[in-house]
C-alpha cells in the first residue's frame, strides 16, 4: 500500500482565535505534529518584536470564553503557560538556537501528507522565507552561551542540505542567509557566556509549565537514580538468562552480532510490524487496531534518527503510517555498515523499536489522536505524554509476555530505558550545574556503555534539548496513574479500559492525566 496521496488535502476548518494564537507561537509543532497546513511555506516570527506580539495574543481576544469542557480549558491554559515561560520568562529564543534551527527546517515536507507537487511548492516558499527568519534569529540570539552554540552548530550547518547551488535566486538568497546564521553561531561559540545551565528553578518552570505540574527536581532526581538501579538489575538478570555461562559484556557483543544484512533490514521490520500489530490486537491493549504501516527507508533529511514513525496528523486526511529506517549509507565500508547494524538494528533491539514506534506505541496512539473529540486535543500535544506512552509500551510488552518470556525482550527494554533515564539525569545535572558536559558524557559511558563521540553527542543534546528526559518522565506518569486506576476501579480495572481513557484525552499534559480516572 502506498503512503502517497492521490488528491489534495481538504480545506481545513479554521481554528478558534485562542488555539490559533498558540499555533502562531509554535508553528513547527502545529504544522508537522497537528497537521495544520495553513502554516505550510511559512516561518514563525521569532524576532523579539514578533515574540512579544505573539505572547500578547495568547488567550484570545478580550471577552474570549473558557472552553466548555474543563479538561480542555486546563489543557489549553497549560499550552499558553508553557509559551509564556518559554518565550516570556526564560526568553529561550534569545539563548537557544534550536528554536531557530527548527523554524528553518524543511524536513516536514518530506512526510507524504499531500501530493508531492504541493509539498514541493510549500518547501520552496518556506525556503524563500529563510532570509526573514535569519534576520529574526540574529536579532534575537544575543545571549547564546558558547557551549550551546557549539552543540547546535552541527544542526545549523546541516540545514545546508536543503540548498541547491543550481536552484536559482531563491536558493542563492537562502544560502547567503544560512551563511549569516552559521557565522552568528560561530561567533557565539567563541564569545558567548561560558555556562549553558538554565539553573534549577528555570528548568523546573520549563518542565512543569508544559505539563501543568509543579516540579521538584530533587524528588525527580532521586526517582531517576532509583530507576537507573532497577534497570541495571533487570539488564544483568536478563543477560544471565540469555547465557548463564558468559560474561555480560560478551553476551551483549554476541547479541549485537546477530543482525540482518542491510538488504534485508526493511523486510525484517515489516514482519515485526505485522507481529506487534497482531499481538496488540490479540491482547486488546488499545482502543483502535486499524493500524496500517508501510516500512520505508528514512529520508535523507531525517537520518539523525535511527528510525521513526511518521503518521498522518490529526488534522490531515487519513493514510497509512510510515515506519522509516535509516539504512547504512551506500558509501560506507563493510565494517562501518556492520557497526551501524549491530549497535542500532540487532535482532534484540528491533522488536522493542517496533513496539515503541508501531503497536501499541506511536502508531496505535496516532489512530486515537485522530479520533479525539475536540480541536484542543487534536491540536495541542504533550511531547512528554507522546514519548512517555511509547516508552511505557516497551515495558508493558515485557509485562504482558511478548515473545513468551524470551530474555532478549528484557535486555532490549533495559538497554533502551537506560539510555533514556540517563538523558533525564543529565538534563537535570547539566542545567542545575551539578554536572559538567564531561560528567554527563561519563554518565553515558558508565550507564549506557557509550564511548567517545557517541557519549559526548548524547550529553550535548541535553544542552539544547533540556526536556529530553521526557521519555522517562512520561513513562513514570503513566505507571503512577495506572496504579491509581487499579486502586480506584478495583475489579473494574483492565488495561484496555485504562489505555482507552487516556487516549480519549489525546496527548494530555502529564498533570491533567487524572481526568482519565474521573471519566474512564
Amino acid at each position: 500500500m502506498t503512503s502517497e496521496y492521490a488528491s489534495p488535502l481538504d480545506p481545513l476548518a479554521p481554528l478558534d482565535p485562542r488555539l490559533a494564537a498558540v499555533c502562531d507561537l509554535s508553528v513547527p509543532a502545529a504544522r508537522d505534529g497537528a497537521g495544520r497546513h495553513e502554516y505550510d511555506g511559512t516561518v514563525q516570527d521569532l524576532s523579539p518584536d514578533g515574540v512579544r506580539r505573539g505572547l500578547a495574543a495568547l488567550g484570545g481576544p478580550a471577552g474570549t470564553e473558557p472552553y466548555a469542557d474543563p479538561h480542555d480549558e486546563a489543557h489549553a491554559a497549560a499550552a499558553e503557560e508553557a509559551l509564556r515561560v518559554r518565550f516570556g520568562e526564560l526568553e529561550l529564543h534569545r539563548s537557544n538556537p534550536l528554536w531557530h534551527v527548527e523554524n528553518l527546517d524543511l524536513a516536514g515536507y518530506d512526510r507524504p501528507y499531500a501530493p508531492g507537487n504541493e509539498r514541493d511548492a510549500a518547501r520552496a516558499a518556506h525556503l524563500g522565507r529563510w532570509p526573514d527568519a535569519v534576520d529574526g534569529a540574529i536579532g534575537a540570539l544575543d545571549r547564546v552561551p558558547a557551549p550551546l552554540a557549539e552543540a547546535t552548530l552541527p544542526l545549523a550547518r546541516g540545514l545546508a542540505a536543503w540548498l541547491d547551488p543550481r536552484g536559482g535566486p531563491v536558493h542563492a538568497a537562502a544560502g547567503r542567509a544560512h551563511a549569516r546564521f552559521v557565522a552568528h553561531l560561530e561567533r557565539a561559540a567563541v564569545q558567548g557566556p561560558p555556562s549553558a545551565a538554565l539553573g534549577g528553578p528555570a528548568l523546573a518552570r520549563l518542565l512543569g509549565s508544559a505539563e501543568a505540574l509543579t516540579v521538584d527536581l530533587t524528588v525527580l532526581s532521586a526517582r531517576v537514580d532509583a530507576e537507573r538501579d532497577r534497570l541495571r538489575a533487570l539488564l544483568d538478570e536478563a543477560l544471565l538468562r540469555v547465557d548463564p555461562k558468559a560474561a555480560p559484556a560478551d553476551t551483549v557483543r554476541a547479541l549485537q552480532a546477530d543482525h540482518p544484512e542491510a538488504d534485508g533490514l526493511l523486510a525484517e521490520f515489516a514482519a515485526l510490524v505485522d507481529e506487534t500489530v497482531a499481538w496488540t490486537a490479540r491482547h486488546d491493549l488499545v482502543p483502535h487496531h486499524d493500524v496500517e504501516v508501510d516500512v520505508l527507508p528514512m529520508p535523507q533529511s531525517q537520518r539523525r534518527s535511527l528510525a521513526g514513525l511518521f503518521a498522518s496528523a490529526p488534522h490531515e486526511a487519513d493514510a497509512p503510517s510510515t515506519f522509516r529506517v535509516s539504512l547504512p549509507d551506500t558509501g560506507w565500508t563493510r565494517a562501518e555498515s556492520d557497526q551501524w547494524l549491530s549497535t542500532g538494528f540487532n535482532r534484540t533491539l528491533m522488536p522493542n523499536m517496533a513496539i515503541h514506534e508501531v503497536a501499541p506505541g506511536h502508531a496505535s496512539h496516532g489512530r486515537a489522536l485522530r479520533r479525539t473529540a475536540t480541536d484542543v486535543r487534536r491540536t495541542l500535544h504533550s511531547d512528554a505524554f507522546i514519548e512517555g506512552w511509547a516508552h511505557y509500551c516497551e515495558e508493558l510488552a515485557l509485562e504482558q509476555g511478548f515473545r513468551s518470556g524470551d530474555p532478549r525482550v528484557a535486555v532490549a527494554v533495559a538497554q533502551d530505558a537506560l539510555r533514556r533515564v540517563t538523558r533525564f539525569a543529565c538534563a537535570i545535572g547539566l542545567h542545575t550545574g551539578a554536572m559538567t558536559l564531561s560528567d554527563a558524557a561519563a554518565r553515558f559511558t558508565a550507564d549506557v556503555a557509550l564511548t567517545g563521540p557517541a557519549a559526548l553527542h548524547e550529553a550535548e543534546r541535553g544542552l539544547f534539548d533540556p526536556t529530553y528526559g521526557r521519555y522517562t518522565w512520561g513513562k513514570f506518569a503513566v505507571l503512577d496513574l495506572r496504579e491509581q486506576a487499579m486502586a480506584r476501579w478495583g475489579g473494574g480495572f483492565s488495561l484496555r479500559r485504562f489505555h482507552g481513557a487516556l487516549f480519549d484525552l489525546g496527548a494530555p499534559p502529564l498533570g491533567l492525566m487524572r481526568t482519565a480516572l474521573e471519566r474512564g
